[in-house]
């Protein structure tokens, strides 16, 4: 549904790929309520997004090809191995300037735990920066100054799982059915030992099999990285 109310911008850019996500969305999850509330959130984050990423937004409309320039050149990191936190990168921008860097990917930064991160990709907190490399604050910090010395800023950003240690995972451990459905739990080993069968293996040496057993649900869940990264289904998200 588009809103007659949003401003004229929005809808042209929304409704040159609204068919397709509408076709898209609905497949994965045949609720066309939700594709609705899907645009609002769209449209919200476009009122909240600055004037110097709404003139971005207008720079690579007109070159929407941009990120495979010549000129491009990027530079992958982690913040804690680089400058120690987001504030030592934002004091180092200068260098990667210098560097001709203008394409800045941050590797996994949000809260995870301590020796079951999987180098941050072990999730327990989407909306919240991992305590010793700052604050989300600090995020906003940086990609701002990088945007005001042109350079674009990636966040390497975990979506197919979570921690253990996740909201959601310790309500599925609990018992609450909801939060269990949004992960692949099963009541027995019968389904996943025939899916091992086939099923290839991410880490078979130090973390063997796709899936484990949750001892407070009493029941198996798919973790197809490590036994502390669950799976998430996204039919029921």
């Amino acid at each position: 549904m588009i809103n007659e109310n949003w401003e004229s911008e929005f809808k042209t850019r929304l409704l040159e790929h609204y068919d397709e996500m509408k076709w898209l969305y609905t497949e994965l999850y045949n609720d066309p309520h939700a594709f609705d509330y899907f645009c609002e959130m769209l449209h919200q984050y476009y009122a909240e997004r600055s004037d110097l990423l709404k003139e971005w937004d207008e720079a690579r409309i007109a070159v929407p090809n941009w990120y495979q320039g010549n000129e491009m050149l990027g530079m992958l990191m982690y913040v804690k191995q680089f400058a120690g936190n987001l504030k030592g990168v934002k004091e180092h921008l200068d260098y990667v300037q210098e560097c001709g860097v203008n394409y800045l990917h941050l590797m996994p930064l949000l809260e995870s735990p301590a020796g079951r991160s999987d180098g941050g990709y072990a999730v327990s907190n989407f909306r919240k920066v991992q305590p010793e490399l700052g604050t989300m604050e600090d995020l906003s910090d940086l990609a701002t100054e990088c945007h005001k010395k042109g350079m674009s800023v990636c966040l390497d950003f975990v979506m197919n799982h979570t921690s253990e240690d996740h909201e959601w995972a310790k309500r599925a451990r609990a018992g609450e059915k909801e939060y269990q459905d949004r992960y692949f739990f099963f009541d027995n080993w019968n389904i996943p030992n025939e899916f091992e069968k086939t099923v290839p293996q991410v880490f078979p040496t130090t973390a063997p099999g796709n899936f484990s057993w949750c001892e407070e649900a009493h029941k198996v869940v798919m973790t197809t990285f490590y036994p502390y990264q669950w799976d998430l289904n996204y039919n029921n998200m």
